[in-house]
């Protein structure tokens, strides 16, 4: 059966126990399952252990797989063999390789946490998140996850500050725990993900004649076609033959690497499509995620299609996000967002509760700046992506009980009843506590906190270091709060701290439509901020507040967060740029040719017209009106490119895509030089 196959790619738990000896698998069980130190005695044979298996499984090299500032992975493959000095090779593979690297990292985006003459970087492995192996058509390789650091330790990836974060908000629940009566001591509470990914399938063909997409990811010219997702009709619709064999191929991939594939879904556009896994801690699904958006390209190839994974390959329909699904599981193994079935179990739910919503009050700017991109942009505030007003969403019934809680006390609750379906032989349906509010960008959905506006190329390590640190800060304060108070008044405590902060944070709650213009202008009224832009997000990275929250906590130190600032700053620069220059050289080289073409091909047809021929006159004048108009347009952008800032250069485009997108409406299909929308969309 498929799931026969299940992590057959990967080292495992149950891989180790045949391949290390008790005493070994022991402690590496406990570094894994426990977050303790790697005994630095059984590395070695670890070591070992992993080469034996990597090879009876066809690897010849191994790689630290690591992710640094580009927001992809990297990796450098080294073989098992060594010359032996007597002609010969060997089979090698030692413990101090298996635990640090040294990639050469003179090229990877720093912020200037490194010069080019300082070029060092380490990678070091990462026991909690099992090593796997990649399998080529010649070959296979494996994959040892690792962190990437520089020579003094300043981190250069994103998983180092995630598993910061991970720390720093499991003190603090294990301390809240200890308030509550859990016995924490020696404990951990652990962080859960799951990453919901939608993605787009195009024919390879359509992909290959398109220069914006293999150069941007994104589409810089073309009209939305008369039928696109208005019918809603493919939205969970049957999913076509050809895809479906692809998604058989890609879960059985996924499956065999350990990544925890369950559902897939046609999407709201035609050709877009949607993956979710079922939940893992979050530093092992990040991994799984960005392992998972390299194999669905991989798949796509082999079945003749692209995979598309910019936030916004297609303008006027549906994009594409990545539904970030937080959770925390405390010391006692327990879902902190699982409502309880007493007082005591509610008591530690509506604690974690009322800390989000303040967190998400108070750090608002740092979840916008999270999810900030030059392709993110697209999409934030379209009618598929919540705005970028961060607020929170928790349904009436929850809201009710905030309510109650502000005003001093929670004695009453609304029934979630039942669902009436109005067929007599059906059973009824139980209704959750809450609906699903698909504008909101922090969603509670029952037993999570789903975050809507991570787009569908980022890693979800940025998102989640920030969800992880304002709550750690905001638990903090909570608990020094409360550890004031004696075991007796404990209960009194609580509720006044949780009416408090409900007080101070509760105009963050918002359960109406994100979509709507009122939204915008209540939002205002509100006082919750509204960076529209990645430049203005980006800007509060830098911010003193911000600074000394990320330091306190030990999740990212000044000279970090000021580094990530300018990589992300050049990164935003740079986008602009190369969608600018790809957006003259099509409409140059290609647009305007098919253009002047069909002109003649008017001006001949009008100059051998027989009598008046008045539309022919019109039809010329129009089309000479709109060649003109590129031209105009195409100088305009010329002029902006590399001269003015981001905001000029981006009118500029949107102005030379209205007029292309104008001529696509007028010239003949076969002198347009790029497939249309239409075509991309539907045939596959």
């Amino acid at each position: 059966t498929a799931m026969d196959c299940y992590g057959e790619d990967v080292f495992s738990v149950k891989v180790m126990r045949n391949y290390l000896s008790e005493k070994a698998y022991k402690s590496l069980s406990s570094t894994i399952c426990s977050g303790t130190s790697l005994d630095p005695k059984i590395a070695d044979e670890v070591a070992d252990a992993m080469k034996t298996w990597a090879l009876e499984n066809g690897a010849t090299h191994f790689t630290h797989w690591f992710q640094p500032l580009t927001g992809a992975t990297a990796e450098k493959h080294e073989a098992f063999l060594l010359p032996d000095n007597e002609g010969g090779a060997i089979i090698s593979f030692s413990g101090s390789e298996l635990v640090r690297g040294e990639p050469d990292a003179s090229s990877f985006p720093s912020g200037g946490l490194r010069v080019t003459f300082e070029a060092r970087g380490y990678t070091a492995w990462d026991p909690s998140s099992p090593a796997f192996i990649r399998r080529g058509e010649n070959g296979a390789t494996l994959c040892i996850p690792t962190i990437f650091c520089g020579y003094h330790g300043e981190a250069l990836d994103k998983k180092t500050p995630l598993l910061r974060s991970m720390d720093a908000v499991s003190k603090q629940v294990c301390r809240l725990g200890e308030l509550f009566g859990v016995k924490a001591r020696g404990k951990r509470a652990i962080v859960t993900l799951g990453a919901e990914q939608e993605y787009f399938l195009i024919d390879k063909g359509f992909y290959e004649a398109r220069l914006d997409l293999v150069q941007t990811g994104r589409t810089l010219f073309g009209r939305v076609p008369a039928k696109h997702q208005q019918m809603d009709d493919h939205y969970f619709g049957a999913i076509k033959p050809r895809i479906t064999e692809f998604m058989c191929d890609f879960d059985k991939e996924l499956w065999s690497l350990g990544i925890p594939a369950r559902t897939r879904h046609n999407e709201v556009c035609p050709a877009q499509f949607e993956l979710a896994p079922v939940y893992e801690e979050l530093n092992l699904a990040v991994d799984h995620n960005m392992l998972l958006m390299s194999v669905l390209e991989e798949v796509a190839e082999r079945h003749g299609f692209v995979c598309l994974l910019h936030e916004k390959p297609f303008a006027g329909v549906n994009g594409s996000g990545k539904h970030n699904n937080w959770a925390v599981c405390g010391p006692d193994g327990k879902n902190w967002l699982q409502p309880g079935d007493n007082p005591h179990e509610n008591a530690k739910f509506l604690s974690m509760i009322v800390a989000l919503v303040a967190a998400v009050d108070k750090h608002a700017d740092l979840l916008r700046v999270a999810v900030a991109s030059a392709s993110n942009d697209h999409r934030l505030g379209a009618n598929e992506a919540p705005p970028a007003i961060m607020s929170v969403f928790l349904g009436d019934q929850l809201a009710d009980v905030m309510s109650q809680i502000e005003k001093g006390g929670a004695k009453s609750s609304k029934k979630g009843g039942t669902i009436e379906v109005g067929v007599s032989h059906l059973p009824e349906l139980p209704r959750d506590a809450t609906d699903r509010n698909r504008t909101s960008p922090f969603a509670f959905t029952g037993n999570k906190f789903e975050f809507r506006a991570v787009g569908s190329t980022h890693s979800c390590a940025g998102a989640n270091v920030v969800i992880n640190t304002m709550v750690a800060e905001t638990l903090d304060a909570m608990c020094t709060e409360l550890e004031k108070s004696s075991k007796k008044d404990f209960n009194k405590s609580l509720q006044k701290l949780l009416s408090k902060m409900l007080k101070k944070h509760g105009r963050v709650i918002f359960n109406g439509d994100n979509y709507a213009a009122a939204w915008t202008t209540e939002a205002k009224k509100r006082g919750l901020p509204n960076m529209v832009t990645t430049p203005e997000a980006l800007e509060v990275l830098l911010k003193k507040e911000n600074i000394k929250l990320f330091e306190k906590y030990g999740v990212l130190t000044a000279i970090e967060l000021h580094s990530r600032y300018e990589v992300y700053t050049e990164a935003y620069q740079m986008t602009i740029a190369i969608e600018a220059g790809c957006s003259l050289t099509i409409a140059k080289t290609m647009i305007l040719p098919a253009a002047l073409r069909y002109l003649s091909d008017v001006g001949d047809a009008n100059s051998s017209a027989v009598g008046s021929a008045p539309g022919l006159r019109g039809l010329s004048k129009n089309v000479t009106a709109a060649v003109e108009k590129l031209i105009k347009a195409i100088d305009g952008l010329e002029k902006a490119a590399g001269k003015s800032g981001e905001k000029v250069v981006i009118a500029k485009m949107n102005a030379l895509r209205t007029q292309v997108d104008a001529l696509e409406t007028v010239v003949p299909d076969d002198l347009w030089p790029l497939p249309s929308y239409a075509e991309m969309m539907f045939m596959m």
